[in-house]
């Protein structure tokens, strides 16, 4: 095969958590024009709708099932949905995720802090659970967790609640142990930890502060933050079979952030 062709994801079919918006919805286009067709879970109907319409515009099958996966009764019906689609599931992407609250480690009510937990990690345990079993089954199979370049490597400056890199450095630490598990069994487990990237939501969050802007492009060696599209084409290389004998990885994507 040439090396090129290793890339395509034809006759494969990819579940995205949060799949709809943001670094989600970038990474569903990635793959989608790689050949691969599409389950997308989100919140939002309207968003859904959207991503599904203008995915199936490039002659994908993609399928939408509105749901919360932050917790893990959410996760799980969610993920029940997916399997009643009857599609054997190729590639799963943990991809929800998020900080949502702002608040000091001394001051963090405990049931916060689980909840973040079930968002950031949970979540993703229980999806690969649901969604992991038959790729198990059928001795192949990958899964793709998207951590964060905080918790592992750094924590980032002038931000409260560190319930967000405590729940990213486990994700990774999942990640790896899935990975020597699972690999006897065919399915490869790996992730992508993105640094700052200006997906919408960030984009708000900036106007608000651009000083928070300021200084994240201060600190990474690129001078500048990420587009979303930049993160697709590592989505496309883990779930293709141009990463065969690629398993256990966390592959960092953040303009060199992590360098300093």
């Amino acid at each position: 095969m040439a090396v090129l062709d290793q890339f395509r994801l034809d006759g494969r079919v990819a579940v995205i958590t949060g799949g709809s918006r943001g670094l989600g919805r970038a990474m569903a286009q990635g793959l989608a024009e790689a050949g691969a067709d599409l389950i997308l879970i989100g919140r939002d109907q309207q968003s859904l709708e959207a991503a599904r319409h203008e995915l199936a515009a490039l002659g994908r099958w993609v399928a939408i099932v509105p749901g919360d996966v932050s917790t893990p009764q959410g996760a799980e019906t969610a993920c029940e949905q997916v399997l009643q689609l009857n599609r054997p599931v190729d590639i799963l992407i943990n991809n929800v995720g998020g900080r949502r609250l702002d608040v000091a480690v001394e001051d963090m009510p405990i049931q916060q802090w689980q909840e973040l937990f079930d968002l950031n990690l949970t979540s993703a345990l229980i999806c690969s659970q649901k969604i992991g079993r038959g790729m198990l089954e059928r001795g192949r199979g990958c899964v793709i967790n998207v951590t964060s370049i905080a918790g592992p490597w750094v924590t980032i400056p002038n931000i409260r609640g560190r319930h967000y890199e405590t729940a990213k450095a486990a994700l990774t630490a999942l990640t790896r142990a899935m990975a020597a598990d699972w690999a006897p069994r065919g399915v490869r487990v790996n992730a992508i930890a993105p640094g700052a990237f200006l997906t919408d939501a960030n984009r708000r969050w900036f106007t608000i502060k651009p000083e928070f802007q300021r200084e994240f492009e201060r600190r990474i060696p690129m001078a500048r933050l990420g587009e979303p599209a930049e993160l697709a084409a590592t989505a496309v290389f883990l779930a293709s079979d141009a990463a065969s004998y690629v398993t256990g990885a966390t592959l960092i994507v953040d303009g060199g952030y992590t360098l300093w």
